[in-house]
């Protein structure tokens, strides 16, 4: 979206019609996150979590595979991950899932909340 505006915008019109969206970000800070999960949550949108658990070495091989402007500064790198605060239920999230990455580049799913014996949440 290229600015917080615009993606308030699109999240803002979205909510009003009701229409299911994903938000495809690096918030690293459940604070960050909040500005999403608290008006999905207060328009009774379910708001699931998928965390991409990496180990630095692996986001920077990745990223250095990428060319141009889509590589990222390996400051940029370490300093998100630096401050990362693993998603956690109490945020708001209905169901959060585990993404984890192969060494053959497959993305591997684990749900995390609710666990398999937790069905309190589910509709």
């Amino acid at each position: 979206m290229r600015t917080k505006n615009r993606e308030a915008l699109l999240m803002d019109a979205c909510i009003r019609a009701k229409q299911p969206f994903v938000m495809d970000n690096t918030n690293p800070l459940a604070e960050e996150r909040a500005r999403y999960i608290l008006p999905a949550r207060a328009a009774r949108f379910r708001v699931v979590c998928y965390f991409f658990r990496t180990e630095t070495r692996a986001a920077i091989a990745r990223n250095n595979k990428r060319e141009g402007r889509a590589r990222i500064p390996i400051p940029g790198i370490l300093g998100t991950y630096k401050k990362l605060e693993e998603p956690r239920p109490e945020e708001g999230f209905d169901e959060i899932y585990l993404v984890t990455l192969t060494p053959e580049d497959e993305f591997v799913l684990a749900q995390l909340f609710p666990g398999p014996s937790d069905t309190s949440n589910l509709e």
